[in-house]
């Protein structure tokens, strides 16, 4: 219909339409306080300036951390046919990248334009203040671009140094292979994302502060929405053409005559480390600059306890640095005294006991910390309120638990110990394909009751708290309801109070599942005199059989964990939402007042919200899958016309072009949903503001129901396929060929739809504020109305497009 090259021309044509007064209390009048001036008692006086300098320090020892452990991963023994298909596959993950980078610089001129006309046009910023804020949102693309791209690379040396000492027969070290570069990657990606927060408030004016971290949260949720999302087809394109091969041709797993291979090892990556490693740096610093925004905007009559508190915030994020290395090094400790001088235990008990050690060690320290910062914590009228430091303790608390609890819960339906997961597996046994899909989606729907209950009790427990009279006290009387929104907030910080081991656990899960193709695809077995050449170089004998059998059991296991990241993720965006709303609560009761009444439930225009964010869900993740399903279908024909299992490996042009398959069609789905999420957020605020409001929540709240069954019904069914070729031992039979199907229904369930809701519902909410303020500012209603209308039949063009347009073509008859 339209092609890509008149969007900004289309973006400027309607922005410059939009002619209005003076905004009020908006993302522009953030005023961060000054902190230099905060001291605590509790520290002997230090100052906050000088916490805040320590946590830099600290993201540097994060930082170095995660580079040491790189170098020493890239140090450890490997074979040279090893190397050199890790290789291959860093190179694929590389063009992906690339491909990538290029399209997120296409998407960033839409976003850039509507910011440039808020901040120049609206609130006549200077020039040069413009042109800071951004860069703030290009600092924050390139650090959810540039974590990704950190954490692709160490997995892909991971990958085969994993797989290489599986042939030792030492369990427990090739778990710490994967493990200890996953915990590099949350530790890397927390501490750079931690460094720029802090730069942006103590180095830039303060005029400047507010909107820098709006532009870095916008930059932050775009980058995470392409990476997440692109990753998420690719992979799934990718993992089903090489999967469905396996029953086509009676292939065994990673098949080096599979030209889909090289590929799912590439989508492996591009969904299952970029995607989650772009997508934790995205909710981290959102998730801050959530909380940042509401404090400045609620307490701006009191800028000292507004500075006391965002000082505490920060200094509570840099020592879930120091908690997650602790913790880290004493489960090292722990494992190896359990399972040292095992040949054979449960691959998710070190990874079990890594998440609860840091869970208890976080709220210790929690507590411990807000006892010497806020002990003496004085409000704005200058009453002592001794209480404060444990009510807020106990608030982040709540999150902690949930950050170990939701795991949990996750594991009882997607574990391969699940009695879901085995009832799965029951039923493919006599009930073939149609009945594994079926039992996969009662342990979906489950599991979202179950989770949206455990969520429920602790968010509820918060609330209890949020009204105890140290907290309320802090809220300006016209915002009494401000107080469960900051605890709600507090919630979804202290979800990523583990944040660098929620990080590292999912991504143990790319690294092993590569390392079992890897030693595939290197077909080291066949290699003549092999067994003599690594006891002559490594000084070791192989155990060939063994090490697959280990391998297979860490990919279950990375399978379980992948798993347990994504309730958390989908949780603090849905939770951290409610807290991002509040900006735009108080923007529209300084103009017009009353709002809280206005967002009663009985308003109509709060229930018409809620069906249209509900509604949008269905249509993503229809959207999603059909991308995949198309090429998947693309891919499937293409390796069905060129296997030739005649020879050893696939071609290498082969290979390539099942990438670039994928990589297009990866593209297609996201440059149609990506206008859709675009063209909804802006045209939405038009009509009205408080429908918006019931949007927002819609898409949140449908959103964290839909990801959650989606997710665990995908888990359980990669997980029950897994049993069979671990437990079971049953590669190849018909029982197999059951679960391989319900494991490609379940691909694009939990790694492409479920998990890119987490990033969309933050961009929307993100964008949508600044476009509300734009919307609710103008004057004149029917030019209010004509931009409204034209974006949302934009946006209907490409929810059609998303279908009719990505359409598998019927084959002609002869």
């Amino acid at each position: 219909m339209f092609k890509k090259k008149t969007w900004p021309r289309l973006a400027v044509l309607a922005t410059a339409l939009m002619v209005s007064p003076s905004v009020f209390a908006g993302e522009a009048d953030i005023h961060i306080p000054d902190l230099t001036g905060v001291k605590f008692d509790g520290l002997g006086g230090v100052s906050g300036a000088m916490l805040m300098y320590i946590g830099i320090g600290i993201c540097f020892v994060g930082a170095i951390f995660g580079l040491m452990q790189y170098v020493q991963t890239k140090a450890l023994p490997v074979h040279k046919s090893m190397a050199d298909v890790s290789e291959t596959i860093w190179e694929t993950c590389k063009t992906y990248l690339f491909t990538q980078g290029k399209f997120l610089a296409i998407l960033w001129v839409l976003i850039a334009i509507c910011m440039v006309y808020y901040f120049l046009g609206l609130q006549h910023e200077p020039f040069g203040n413009v042109v800071v804020i951004l860069l703030a949102s290009i600092l924050g693309i390139l650090g959810s671009y540039g974590v990704a791209w950190f954490g692709i690379r160490i997995n892909t040396v991971a990958n085969s140094r994993t797989s290489f000492s599986a042939l030792k027969g030492n369990p427990l070290a090739t778990l710490g292979i994967p493990l200890r570069s996953g915990m590099s990657v949350g530790l890397l990606l927390v501490a750079v994302e931690l460094f720029f927060m802090i730069c942006i408030l103590m180095f830039l004016p303060r005029e400047l502060v507010g909107p820098c971290f709006i532009g870095f949260a916008i930059g932050e949720s775009l980058g995470a929405s392409v990476l997440r999302i692109c990753g998420g087809i690719f992979t799934k394109i990718a993992d089903i053409g090489s999967d469905l091969m396996k029953i086509v041709f009676k292939l065994p797993e990673d098949d080096p005559k599979n030209p889909g291979v090289i590929a799912d090892c590439t989508g492996d990556n591009a969904g299952d480390s970029v995607g989650p490693t772009a997508d934790g740096f995205e909710t981290y610093g959102v998730t801050g600059v959530a909380l940042i925004s509401f404090l400045a905007l609620a307490l701006a009559a009191s800028p000292n306890v507004c500075a006391t508190l965002i000082i505490w915030l920060f200094v509570m994020r840099s020592l879930m640095i120091v908690t997650s290395l602790v913790s880290y090094f004493a489960n090292e400790i722990l494992s190896k005294a359990m399972f040292g001088g095992k040949k054979d235990f449960d691959f998710e008990a070190p990874l079990t006991h890594l998440v609860w050690m840091t869970s208890a060690v976080s709220i210790a320290i929690t507590f411990v910390a807000s006892k010497f910062l806020l002990g003496d914590f004085k409000d704005g009228a200058g009453m002592a309120q001794p209480d404060l430091w444990w009510v807020l303790s106990v608030i982040i608390s709540c999150g902690t638990v949930a950050g170990a609890v939701i795991p949990e819960f996750t594991k009882v339906f997607v574990s391969t110990n699940s009695k879901h997961v085995r009832e799965v597996t029951n039923c493919s046994k006599h009930g073939g394909a149609s009945l594994n899909i079926l039992s996969g989606f009662v342990a979906g729907n489950f599991s979202a009751f179950w989770m949206g209950l455990c969520i429920m009790v602790l968010m509820a427990a918060s609330y209890y708290f949020s009204q105890n009279p140290a907290l309320m006290a802090l809220m300006p009387a016209k915002f009494s309801f401000a107080a469960p929104i900051f605890a709600f907030g507090l919630v979804a910080f202290g979800f990523l109070g583990m944040g660098p081991v929620t990080i590292a656990v999912d991504s143990y899960g790319p690294v092993t599942d590569n390392a079992q193709s890897v030693y595939e695809l290197s077909q080291i077995e066949a290699i003549k005199d092999i067994k003599t050449e690594i006891k002559r170089d490594f000084g070791f004998e192989a155990d060939f059989e063994n090490a697959k059998y280990q391998l297979e059991k860490g990919d279950g296991a990375g399978n379980t964990f992948k798993a347990t990241a994504k309730p958390v993720l989908i949780g603090t965006a849905v939770v951290g939402a409610t807290t991002m709303v509040f900006a735009l609560i108080i923007l529209l009761e300084n103009l017009f007042g009353n709002v809280v009444t206005k967002l009663s439930i009985v308003q109509p225009e709060i229930i018409l919200g809620l069906i249209m964010g509900g509604s949008v869900i269905y249509w993503f993740t229809g959207a999603s899958c059909q991308a995949v399903v198309t090429g998947a279908y693309s891919a499937v024909v293409y390796i069905k016309e060129h296997m030739n299992l005649s020879a050893t490996t696939a071609s290498i042009k082969d290979s390539k072009e099942v990438v670039r398959i994928c990589t297009v069609y990866a593209q297609k789905g996201m440059w149609n949903i990506f206008i859709v999420v675009f063209c909804f957020a802006l045209a939405l605020p038009f009509f009205n503001a408080y429908f918006f409001i019931g949007y927002l929540i819609g898409i949140a709240f449908f959103g964290l129901f839909q990801a959650i069954f989606m997710a665990n019904a995908g888990g359980a069914w990669d997980n029950a396929k897994k049993i069979v070729e671990v437990d079971l031992r049953q590669k190849g039979t018909e029982l197999h060929a059951a679960t391989v199907v319900g494991d490609t229904v379940g691909d694009p369930f939990k790694d492409t739809s479920s998990v890119a809701m987490n990033p969309v519902i933050k961009f929307t909410t993100l964008f949508g504020l600044l476009a509300t303020e734009i919307a609710v500012t103008m004057t004149n209603q029917s030019t209010k109305t004509g931009i409204g209308v034209f974006f949302f039949v934009v946006a209907l063009i490409f929810v059609y497009r998303s279908f009719y347009c990505m359409r598998i073509p019927e084959d002609k008859p002869a």
